[in-house]
């Protein structure tokens, strides 16, 4: 086999160390492009999911920071890195933050279950203080885990997935270690997917409720107007057909890329318990590029493909823009002042 071969283990390793970069550079400037709206525009702040998604914000960041250079640097150099210790404070921050944004992304869901189906009750319902004990829990449930892992040395270096992260050596604890891993999936991954399908189906099946009202609307009122052009009778028919595919759409993306960015990463790790069965190297650091690769998403998914962010990305944009020309005309001024000739 020539070394050009995409099965050379060479190019598997730059293909999937240009990955992980990828992965940093897209997710950092994201992240960091959502926490400078939410900083810059009062009303984000003012708003209930704004909680959810600063806080789902500041775990992507950090896991970005934090545990993505470390697993670039373990897959190029094959070795862990840094001591023992400090590999244990890495692979509990990421025990830690990837529970914890998936329960942000769980909470998000009931806040927009709560604001679809009880649209009247929802300030109620969902204040502030709600967010901020939701948070809690989600802190609370996330450190629980992490902590128990590291106590029980069960957080290292795991060479499959070239990380720091949940990892037994001694065969000793084996069962132990098995039952834990379970019931973190089950109470992490499992229980957000489960909370995610349960809350954006009601919002779907009230979100098609009212386009179906509308659409009946509409067509009485196209019914009634004989005299419209046919052009125009055309645009409703086609916006109605958009407003039914727009609902579905979302709710598709917010649970499709959970599962696309989560699922073969945990269930790998399930697979992994038995022993019998071999899991291809690669293979563990795609499902872990693919873990990762849900931090670059968040932003756009839950933040930036909004009106209200895109309005303010706009604003920040045009605010440079004009201070920028400002200090550029001031410059020219004071350059034409400088010019003029001075009568002796």
């Amino acid at each position: 086999m020539n070394s050009t071969d995409f099965g050379d283990p060479l190019t598997h390793l730059v293909i999937l160390s240009v990955l992980v970069v990828v992965i940093i550079i897209v997710s950092l400037l994201s992240n960091v492009l959502v926490l400078i709206c939410f900083l810059y525009n009062p009303e984000i702040r003012k708003q209930v999911p704004g909680l959810f998604n600063l806080n789902l914000t500041f775990c992507n960041l950090l896991l970005t920071v934090s545990n993505m250079p470390l697993t670039l640097v373990g897959l190029v150099s094959k070795a862990q890195p840094g001591g023992d210790g400090f590999c244990q404070i890495v692979g509990f921050l990421e025990t830690f933050l990837s529970t914890n944004s998936m329960l942000s992304m769980a909470a998000l869901s009931i806040d927009r279950w709560i604001a679809v189906v009880f649209p009247l009750r929802y300030h109620s319902k969902m204040r502030h203080k709600d967010a901020a004990f939701v948070l809690g829990y989600t802190w609370a449930h996330s450190m629980s885990f992490s902590t128990v892992a590291t106590c029980l040395s069960w957080v290292g270096y795991h060479r499959l997935y070239a990380s720091c992260t949940l990892s037994n050596p001694r065969a000793s604890s084996r069962t132990q270690f098995v039952i834990f891993t379970v019931f973190f999936h089950s109470f992490t991954f499992l229980l957000s997917f489960i909370v995610l399908c349960v809350t954006y189906l009601k919002v779907l099946k009230v979100a098609r409720f009212h386009c179906k009202r509308i659409d009946v609307i509409t067509m009485q009122t196209l019914v009634l107007l004989v005299d419209i052009h046919p052009s125009v009778r055309q645009r409703c028919l086609e916006e109605q057909k958009r407003r039914r595919q727009r609902a579905t759409r979302k709710i598709s993306t917010f649970i499709g890329t959970f599962m696309l960015c989560f699922a073969p990463y945990v269930i790998t790790r399930i697979v992994e318990l038995f022993p019998a069965v071999p899991i291809n190297p690669h293979w563990g650091i795609v499902s872990k590029c693919l873990a990762y690769s849900k931090a670059a998403c968040d932003p756009f998914v839950y933040s930036l493909l909004r009106h209200q962010y895109k309005k303010t990305c706009t604003d920040i944009i045009n605010r440079l823009l004009k201070r920028s020309s400002l200090n550029t005309s001031g410059r020219g001024h004071e350059n034409q002042g400088n010019s003029i000739p001075t009568v002796e």
